[in-house]
């Protein structure tokens, strides 16, 4: 099992206070692993820090045995790194469409011709690309600040399995506002982006979800500081 993308003795601070206290983090590729914790416990920080929208205060993040650490976010993700936040994690003021398209291979390119298929006479948004979520089709149209919470979580969603070749897939609460049986088509969906596709699946919990492969991994988080690695069985 090769380790995809890792936190070495990681620390990040918010002002005065630190939210990860040296946390090793190894996350291997084709697999899933969990981010267990309460609201609090750092599991959010330790993903935003392999995406890298937080900075570390101390420590390294390697990615292949690279250290990546200085790397942006955007940068990170133009490697193949695709990571879908708990919040603001679509762009309001475009259409669903138009989100979609920003999400697909080409992003820029195809967020254009998205707004010309959109256009009176155009071919209409379904003619950019399907979106993963068939619930999504009657809203391509639509700005996606209009949208209810468990759309606009689907339409977030939706960035993970549009990225083309992605090699780390970060989701901070993928089942949030989601009905559910949409949350276990989508924890089918992201477990096969590793079983099947070789990602390395990093998903933030409160609480272990059910249909997971086996092989997942978890890693319970307290105050900033690993509290038990294993298998979900494992958890007492």
């Amino acid at each position: 099992m090769s380790v995809e993308i890792a936190l070495r003795a990681a620390r990040v601070r918010y002002g005065p206070l630190e939210a990860l206290h040296g946390l090793d983090l190894p996350v291997p590729a084709g697999t899933v692993t969990v981010l267990l914790g309460r609201n609090g416990s750092g599991r959010t920080t330790a993903l935003r820090a392999l995406a890298g929208t937080v900075r570390l205060s101390a420590g390294r993040v390697l990615w292949r045995g690279s250290d990546v650490t200085r790397l942006s976010a955007h940068e990170r993700t133009r490697r193949g790194l695709c990571f879908v936040p708990d919040l603001e994690a679509v762009y309001a003021t475009l259409t669903v469409a138009e989100n979609l398209a920003l999400s697909a291979p080409g992003g820029t390119a195809h967020r254009s011709t998205a707004r010309r298929s959109a256009a009176p006479g155009g071919a209409g948004p379904e003619a950019v690309l399907p979106p993963p979520y068939p619930e999504l089709v009657p809203l391509l149209d639509r700005a996606a600040g209009t949208l209810s919470g468990g759309e606009r979580r689907m339409l977030a969603l939706s960035r993970a399995f549009l990225a083309a070749h992605a090699r780390v897939v970060l989701v901070d609460e993928p089942a949030l506002g989601l009905a559910p049986p949409v949350a276990a088509r989508t924890y089918r969906r992201l477990a096969a982006l590793a079983v099947e596709g070789g990602a390395a699946v990093v998903l933030a919990e409160q609480r272990v979800p059910g249909g997971l492969p086996r092989g997942t991994l978890v890693h319970e988080l307290r105050r900033g500081s690993l509290a038990f690695s294993g298998e979900p069985a494992e958890l007492t």
